[in-house]
């Protein structure tokens, strides 16, 4: 088996909001992955004093630890345990109906000898390979289905499309949103190699469109996980109109990939 896990800050001078693991049972039967990728709030109070790093941290450490500790748990059901988990966490003076509370995507797969699980909820990505080269995307896609105008504003993003039907779901505090995650379970001889990818490592598919998810897989098992982030980042730093093609207020955003070759 061969893992490999890269997690970068879009700003070496703020905290990387990503968390990403890779657990391997002692029984040598199994293991899984993790990958979140922490939403950033907009300025302005988010009714908790506990910044994104903290909840991923908390949030990506019982996932690991609940998705091995109990491999008969669904991982829908383990999501919802590891947010009720870090929403106990938070303490009484933290509002945790606030729209901005701390939260993230999630991207998870686990394997046993028989099957590997996937769960996918917001805009990361699963890339799953199977023995004959097949890559096929697990993706959750309701966010890139709302239209432009939509997003205008960071405000209306959270007040009116976060977390509520019509708009798109993150996990943060409510444990039901594990229920509105895309799932799934494969056969494991029908699976070769997994890659979780957030958004900022994404880029290099969606954004500056490099190849395709197939190109991409590839390109991480020739010359490595942390290759596809520089190339990004090279890409970022080398648009002289990168803010205007992003549509987005990160020239550069947070990007992790965990690789497992099973």
């Amino acid at each position: 088996m061969r893992t490999e896990l890269v997690s970068e800050p879009g700003d070496p001078g703020r905290p990387n909001e990503d968390f990403a693991g890779v657990a391997l049972p002692a029984s040598g039967r199994g293991g899984a992955l993790v990958a979140l990728d922490g939403v950033t709030p907009p300025d302005g109070p988010t009714g908790c004093p506990h910044p994104v790093p903290w909840f991923t941290a908390r949030l990506g450490g019982a996932l690991t630890e609940l998705a091995v500790s109990l491999p008969d748990v669904p991982l829908a059901e383990a999501l919802s345990r590891a947010i009720t988990r870090t929403a106990l966490a938070h303490g009484e003076g933290c509002d945790l109906s606030h729209p901005r509370t701390p939260q993230a995507t999630v991207v998870m797969a686990r394997w046993s000898p028989s099957t590997v699980e996937y769960l996918v909820l917001s805009d990361s990505a699963l890339l799953v390979e199977s023995p004959d080269g097949t890559v096929t995307p697990y993706l959750d896609d309701r966010l890139s289905r709302i239209p432009r105008s939509a997003l205008a504003t960071a405000a209306h993003v959270d007040a009116d499309l976060r977390n509520k039907e019509g708009g798109f779901f993150t996990a943060a505090a409510d444990p039901s949103v594990a229920a509105r995650a895309v799932t799934g379970s494969l056969d494991r001889a029908d699976v070769r190699t997994l890659a979780a990818l957030t958004d900022g490592a994404t880029r290099w598919v969606d954004k500056f469109h490099e190849g395709d998810w197939t190109d991409c897989l590839h390109f991480i098992r020739k010359e490595g996980a942390q290759a596809l982030v520089d190339r990004v980042r090279d890409l970022e730093r080398s648009d002289a109109e990168t803010r205007a093609r992003l549509r987005r207020s990160k020239t550069h955003d947070d990007a992790t990939v965990v690789y497992v070759e099973l």
